[in-house]
C-alpha cells in the first residue's frame, strides 16, 4: 500500500485548524461555472471564516452525476484547464475538491488538494459504487492508495463517498497517522439516509479514534436530490457539528489537534419530521430542475384532489406564486366540490388560475369516433379520452408560454398503472413520482401546519379520478393503506408474492397488485422523471424488462 501526497508526521505541539465545509449546489457539465463557484466560495470562506482548509463535495468540478459526459473527448482538457485556473488564483486556504482525473488509460473519481498554487495531493476513490442509482464502474477505475497529507501541520486523510462505507480506506488512513479524515460526498437523499449516515460515521470515527468531516452535495439533479447534511464526528464517535439539510452554505469547524483532532461543537439543527424532510426534498428537486433547465414557469392541472393540491403547494414553495399557473379542466363528472376546492387552493397560494371546460372537445372527438365506435359500449376508452384532452390543453399552454408541465401522479398510481398515457402522464416532471399515496396525505397535513392552503375535505374525502359517475379509486384498487404496504414489499424490498401473503395479506389482493405492477412497466418507461425519495424509485433504481415471461409467485 503506497502513500501519496506530503508525508504526514506526528503532532509535536497543539495545532488549530479551521475547516470550512462547502455544502453547495453545482450544475452538472458546467465546469467553468463550477470553477467560479469554487473560487467564490473559497474567497468567502477566507473573508468570513478565516478558513485554513475548504472542503468541497465529490466531483464538484463536473457536478454529480456527470454520467456519459465523462466519455466526452474534451473532458480531460476542460478539467485540466479548470485545475490550472484554480492553481493560478492565489487562494489563501488549502482546498480539497472533487474531479475526474485520468492517469494513463484509466479515469478515476478523484479528490484533489491544492495549496499555495500547487497540487499537493491526489486521492483516487477506491470503491466506485455500482448499485441503485449508481453506475460509477461504467466510467471509473478503482483507486488503490491511501492518502495522508500534512495540511497546516495536521496529518489529514482523504476519502471519497463510498469509501467510508467500506472497510479499508478509513482504517488505513488512521493507521498511516491521520488524525482527521476529510470525506467528499455526493450522497443522494432518501427518507432514512441521514440516520444511516450518522450511525456509520459514529462507528467509523469511534473504532478508528479519528475525527471525520463528512461534506455532502446539496441540490437537485434530474431525479436525484442531494440533501447536504454535512457533519463532523469526533474520535469518540460524538456528533459535534451538523449542517442543515437542503440548505447551501459555508459551515466552519474549528479543530484543536494534539493527540487527536477535537472539533469544537456547535449547536445542532432541530431534527425534522419525515414529512418536513420529504417536503423539502420535493421543493429542492422542483426548484433545481426548473431553474437549471431554464424554464420561466410551470403549469399544472388542478383537479380539486389531493395529489394536484400537494403538487401546487410544492411548486409555489419552490418557485414563487408568480411562476406557477394552475388550470382546472372540468367535465360533466367533475363535482362542484372539486371546482370549489381547486379554486380555494389557487386563491390561497395566489397563483394564476384558469378554468377550461373539456366538454366541447370531448363532444367533437366522440362525434368523429361515432362511426368506428358504433355498436360498442362505453369503457375506459372514453375515460382516457378525458385525461388525454386535458393533456393536450396543458401541453399547448406549455408550448405557447414555455412553461414546464408538472404532472401529479403518485408512486402508488404509477406502480399499478392508474394513469393515462398521453393524458395525465403528459408533462415534463412528476413531483410525486416516488411518493406513495398514504404519504401524500401526510404531506398535505404537514403543509397545512405551515399555512392553510389545502381544504380539509380534500384530505378527508375518498380519492377519485372523476372520470365516471360516482367513481372512487378504491372501486378498482385495494385501500391505499393496504396497497402501499404491498407495493413497499414488492417494489422496494423485492418480496415474492408468496412472501407477501405470508406477511398476512390477502392472496387475491397480492396477486392482483403484482400483476398490475408487472404489466404496467411499459407505461412507467414513458412517464416523466420525478424526485426520488426512496431507495427504490421508478427510474434508475428499478430496471425491469417490458417484454418478459416471468411468473410471480415464489
Amino acid at each position: 500500500m503506497s502513500v501519496s501526497g506530503n508525508a504526514s508526521s506526528p503532532l509535536t505541539s497543539p495545532k488549530n485548524l479551521r475547516v470550512v465545509m462547502a455544502q453547495l449546489d453545482f450544475l452538472v457539465g458546467d465546469i467553468p461555472g463550477n470553477t467560479d463557484l469554487i473560487i467564490d466560495a473559497t474567497r468567502r470562506a477566507t473573508d468570513e471564516h478565516q478558513a485554513d482548509v475548504v472542503v468541497f463535495p465529490e466531483l464538484c468540478l463536473t457536478g454529480y452525476p456527470p454520467e456519459d459526459l465523462l466519455l466526452r473527448p474534451s473532458l480531460e482538457v476542460r478539467v485540466h484547464e479548470a485545475l490550472e485556473r484554480l492553481q493560478q488564483e492565489s487562494l489563501g486556504p488549502a482546498i480539497v475538491i472533487g474531479a475526474p482525473l485520468r492517469e494513463g488509460a484509466l479515469l478515476y473519481n478523484a479528490a484533489v488538494v491544492i495549496e499555495n498554487g500547487t497540487v499537493t495531493g491526489r486521492y483516487f476513490k477506491r470503491f466506485p459504487p455500482n448499485y441503485q442509482v449508481f453506475d460509477e464502474k461504467r466510467y471509473f477505475a478503482e483507486g488503490r492508495d491511501v492518502v495522508t497529507l500534512d495540511i497546516r501541520g495536521v496529518p489529514v486523510g482523504i476519502t471519497v463517498c463510498e469509501d467510508i462505507w467500506k472497510d479499508g480506506p478509513v482504517e488505513e488512513a488512521a493507521h498511516a497517522g491521520a488524525r482527521l479524515i476529510l470525506n467528499l460526498n455526493a450522497s443522494p437523499y432518501d427518507v432514512d439516509k441521514q440516520a444511516r449516515r450518522k450511525a456509520l460515521l459514529e462507528r467509523k470515527s469511534r473504532e478508528n479514534l479519528v475525527s471525520i468531516a463528512y461534506v455532502n452535495l446539496v441540490g437537485g439533479q434530474d431525479e436525484l436530490v442531494f440533501d447536504g447534511g454535512s457533519m463532523v464526528f469526533d474520535h469518540s464517535g460524538a456528533l459535534a457539528v451538523e449542517a442543515p439539510q437542503f440548505q447551501e452554505g459555508l459551515f466552519p469547524v474549528d479543530f484543536l489537534c494534539e493527540h487527536h483532532c477535537q472539533p469544537v461543537s456547535r449547536p445542532l439543527p432541530d431534527e425534522p419530521s419525515l414529512e418536513e424532510n420529504v417536503y423539502r426534498a420535493l421543493v429542492t428537486g422542483v426548484r433545481d430542475y426548473v431553474n437549471k433547465n431554464g424554464f420561466k414557469s410551470v403549469v399544472l392541472g388542478l383537479s380539486g384532489g389531493i395529489d394536484s393540491a400537494v403538487t401546487l403547494a410544492v411548486a409555489v414553495d419552490a418557485l414563487g406564486k408568480d411562476r406557477v399557473r394552475a388550470v382546472m379542466m372540468p367535465f360533466r363528472y367533475t363535482s362542484s366540490m372539486s371546482l370549489e376546492d381547486a379554486e380555494a387552493e389557487a386563491v390561497a397560494l395566489g397563483v394564476q388560475y384558469d378554468v377550461f371546460s373539456i366538454e366541447p372537445m370531448y363532444d367533437a372527438f366522440m362525434a368523429t369516433l361515432s362511426g368506428p365506435f358504433e355498436g360498442t359500449s362505453p369503457d375506459t376508452t372514453e375515460e382516457n379520452l378525458q385525461a388525454r384532452l386535458r393533456g393536450v390543453l396543458l401541453m399547448s399552454l406549455s408550448n405557447k408560454f414555455g412553461s414546464l408541465v408538472l404532472t401529479t401522479g403518485n408512486k402508488s398510481e404509477m406502480a399499478v398503472g392508474y394513469s393515462t398515457l398521453y393524458g395525465d402522464m403528459a408533462g415534463g416532471f412528476d413531483v410525486l413520482k416516488d411518493v406513495p399515496k398514504t404519504l401524500v396525505f401526510r404531506l398535505a397535513i404537514y403543509r397545512n401546519t405551515v399555512s392553510q392552503v389545502i381544504p380539509e375535505r380534500v384530505i378527508t374525502r375518498p380519492p377519485s379520478a372523476e372520470l365516471a359517475p360516482d367513481q372512487k379509486d378504491e372501486d378498482s384498487l385495494p385501500g391505499y393503506d393496504i396497497l402501499d404496504q404491498i407495493l413497499n414489499l414488492y417494489v422496494e424490498r423485492d418480496f415474492s408474492a408468496d412472501a407477501i401473503v405470508a406477511e398476512g395479506f390477502d392472496r387475491a389482493d397480492v396477486d392482483r397488485v403484482i400483476r398490475l405492477v408487472d404489466i404496467n412497466e411499459y407505461k412507467r418507461r414513458q412517464a416523466p422523471i420525478g424526485v426520488r425519495i426512496t431507495e427504490r424509485g421508478f427510474g434508475k433504481d428499478r430496471r425491469y424488462p417490458i417484454t418478459n415471461g416471468w411468473k410471480s409467485g415464489k
